[in-house]
């Protein structure tokens, strides 16, 4: 049954929606040095108070933008995850996904990394860190699910003593470290690395290779599926 939200209510819903959206500005145009309390409630013409009744702290809002990035996440994940296709392509079109969420949403991958500082997280409220960690279950979910269903088709055995989750691990962190490389390095190219997009899409391919999940990346043309998976998922929206 839907709950009706008193006028109060959805003040405080629109005021706190306000003071996000504010932030996100912030962090873009001057990062999380500038970023405060105070720069908000001059901006939106409130008591500082007013703002602490939303937010406890700066780091609050961090991690509720934080919040907000992998609600973003999940929604592009879970897209991805219905591509017709067989488990290795539904794999990939993850891989798409979370090639899209980095282009659509800068700031909020930004976000993701600030808000893993034990400085910031210490700060936060058990409340906001239990969402994060359900949204990052519900990311892993998605992912050891088409693991799961390539198991069950036989496009996939997993090593002895290895859960599906130690392989969805290893593509997380392959994807979210080789993209705070990107975003913090200004020496790829220098080294040797001409296009850091195409190296991740081949080292993912590699390592599902390397797990034995069929077809293999020599049988199909993955980084075609992936821009296509983009173009006719993600485009319009």
């Amino acid at each position: 049954m839907l709950t009706t939200l008193t006028r109060k209510e959805r003040e405080r819903q629109q005021r706190e929606a306000k003071i996000l959206q504010l932030a996100r500005g912030m962090l873009r145009e001057s990062g999380y040095l500038g970023l405060s309390m105070d720069r908000i409630a001059a901006e939106m013409e409130y008591s500082k108070g007013t703002i602490y009744q939303h937010f406890r702290n700066k780091e609050e809002i961090i991690l509720a933008l934080a919040n907000e990035a992998l609600e973003a996440r999940i929604e592009l994940f879970e897209q991805a995850a219905t591509w017709p296709g067989n488990t290795r392509e539904r794999i990939s079109a993850i891989g798409a996904a979370a090639e899209e969420f980095v282009e659509r949403y800068p700031h909020y991958f930004a976000v993701e990394q600030i808000v893993r500082s034990s400085s910031i997280w210490e700060k936060t409220s058990d409340e906001r860190q239990q969402f994060m960690r359900s949204c990052e279950q519900r990311c892993m979910q998605i992912i050891s699910g088409i693991v799961r269903d390539a198991l069950a088709h036989g496009d996939l055995t997993m090593p002895k003593n290895r859960a599906p989750e130690d392989l969805v691990f290893g593509l997380w962190s392959l994807n979210f470290g080789s993209y705070i490389i990107m975003a913090s390095s200004n020496s790829l190219g220098e080294v040797g690395i001409g296009d850091p997009v195409a190296a991740l899409r081949d080292n993912q391919s590699f390592m599902l290779d390397g797990y034995g999940w069929r077809p293999f990346s020599h049988e199909a043309d993955y980084p075609a599926l992936m821009d296509r998976v983009r173009r006719e998922v993600f485009s319009d929206e």
